[in-house]
């Protein structure tokens, strides 16, 4: 008897003990691993996070350098553009003064100096003295230079051109351009000498041929100008 209830002791001790084993494994083997479930998942979402932010930055960063060096660009461009415009108006004023200097100058055909100059004349001292051009002699020949600009797109410092026939004899510099149209141009006359007259003039008018454009943009010579040997003037 004693026997059958220490072996049913036993057995009810060895049956507790192993469902508390059971109970722990169950209950605390889960627990760990949800735990460190979510500490992974924590720590790949803050990696996530931080790559996100520091691909952001360095776009962020690029962006800034191109729109910086884009604003450099269109600042130096616009500086360029402005000291072309500069130049230009400088070069084309000082051929102007230098020009008005000559006003009253007597009228000699082939003179070249103060006391009696010729339309060609006129103009190759002028550009040379100003702009340190070097024009052909005769005015057929000057009227080879340059760019051809129509008559409507004429400013200060273009040169225009005159014949009686089919060769050009007369060259002029233009003086003034004026909001109505009215072009005036600064020119050795036989009739005067050095004066300024107007396109509009029943003269002068009828006699215009075509103009050109002996400097550019940028207050340079459109062609590298040399200088010629002498000729002949064909000019009145």
């Amino acid at each position: 008897m004693k026997k059958r209830v220490l072996f049913y002791l036993v057995a009810l001790v060895t049956t507790v003990s192993m469902q508390s084993c059971a109970t722990n494994y169950v209950v605390s083997k889960p627990a760990t691993y949800t735990k460190e479930y979510k500490t992974d998942a924590k720590l790949a979402s803050i990696d996530s996070k931080k790559m996100e932010q520091d691909k952001q930055k360095l776009i962020d960063s690029f962006l800034s350098e191109k729109a910086a060096t884009l604003a450099n660009a269109k600042k130096a461009i616009k500086n360029s553009e402005i000291a072309k415009v500069v130049k230009y108006n400088k070069t084309i004023d000082g051929i102007l003064e230098e020009a008005e200097t000559y006003l009253g100058t007597p009228y000699r055909y082939g003179g070249t100096t103060r006391n009696g100059i010729d339309c060609s004349a006129f103009v190759l001292s002028v550009f040379g003295a100003a702009a340190g051009l070097s024009l052909p002699r005769v005015a057929a020949s000057q009227a080879q230079e340059g760019e051809r600009i129509e008559k409507g797109n004429l400013q200060k410092g273009d040169l225009i051109f005159f014949s009686h026939g089919r060769r050009i004899s007369h060259v002029g510099i233009v003086e003034s351009v004026s909001e109505e149209g009215e072009i005036k141009f600064i020119h050795a006359a036989t009739s005067k000498g050095v004066m300024i007259s107007s396109l509009n003039d029943s003269y002068w008018g009828p006699k215009f041929r075509f103009a050109k454009r002996v400097i550019n943009e940028e207050g340079e010579a459109y062609n590298n100008l040399a200088a010629v040997t002498p000729a002949t003037p064909a000019n009145f």
